[in-house]
């Protein structure tokens, strides 16, 4: 097992499954955390559990995604942490219904302020602090919705395509400084955010999710797929032609 001791890892969507367990897999290996997310109690409650589990040291950030000041603060707070021991792991995001959507353009453009937009702002403004320290890993939890716009799931689709985009070009700028930034392809994990959802299968467990995203960081892997079966199902998508595919439902 790695050690990340000396190391602190800012979990953003710190409440979501996948996120929780990756918050449990770094503090078991060492690591200080930074849980940050909406829900207080329930951080609140991450945090005291991974101290009574790990012995870790592990505190609690309110963080929005679509609120400015929220960005800033915790960017502020990371300014505050000796140089070259953060690493990132952002996996917030928001998936409404897609006609949902459709409906109300204001829901729309909220979701890719939670999914794209947000990520923008906040990464941006630790890319410095990344940079000036000279080492560290930023893990972005994107989707394989981002591969090719489905009639069933295009305007969350387009958020992750913008942000695997934006993870491609950072990536490019951080690796100049040692940064290492991978980008994670989920396929379907069960989740808060897709449970209930029709057409499920395959679906991921969150545990081996955060272990395969730790292991995809600290190897310095670009970008990966999980399951790894999703990037030959993908493939075959983004091949079908497009006189074809916008007749299909999915």
């Amino acid at each position: 097992m790695t050690d990340l001791k000396g190391r602190t890892w800012l979990v953003l969507g710190a409440s979501s499954s996948v996120a929780r367990a990756f918050g449990r897999a770094v503090a078991a290996r060492g690591a200080s955390v930074l849980l940050a997310g909406r829900d207080q109690d329930d951080l609140g409650r991450s945090a005291a559990d991974l101290t009574a589990r790990y012995g870790a040291t592990a505190s609690v950030l309110a963080f929005d995604a679509r609120d400015r000041a929220s960005i800033a603060s915790v960017i502020a707070h990371c300014r505050t942490l000796p140089a070259g021991t953060l690493d990132v792991f952002l996996a917030f995001g928001s998936m409404p219904e897609q006609h949902e959507m459709e409906a109300d353009p204001a829901l729309a453009v909220a979701t890719i302020e939670a999914n794209y937009t947000g990520a923008v702002a906040l990464l941006l403004g630790l890319a410095p602090l990344l940079e000036a320290g000279r080492r560290g890993h930023v893990v972005v939890l994107g989707s394989v919705a981002g591969d090719r716009g489905r009639l069933k799931n295009y305007i969350y689709g387009s958020a992750k395509a913008g942000l695997a985009t934006f993870t491609a070009g950072l990536r490019n700028r951080l690796f100049r400084a040692g940064v290492l930034v991978t980008t994670v392809k989920p396929g379907f994990m069960d989740t808060a955010m897709t449970w209930g959802l029709p057409g499920m299968f395959l679906v991921a467990q969150p545990e081996a999710a955060a272990e395969a995203c730790l292991a995809a960081a600290l190897k310095g892997s670009e970008v990966i797929y999980y399951p790894r079966f999703w990037a030959l199902i993908m493939l075959i998508i983004r091949l079908i032609p497009e006189r074809i595919f916008k007749k299909l439902s999915i």
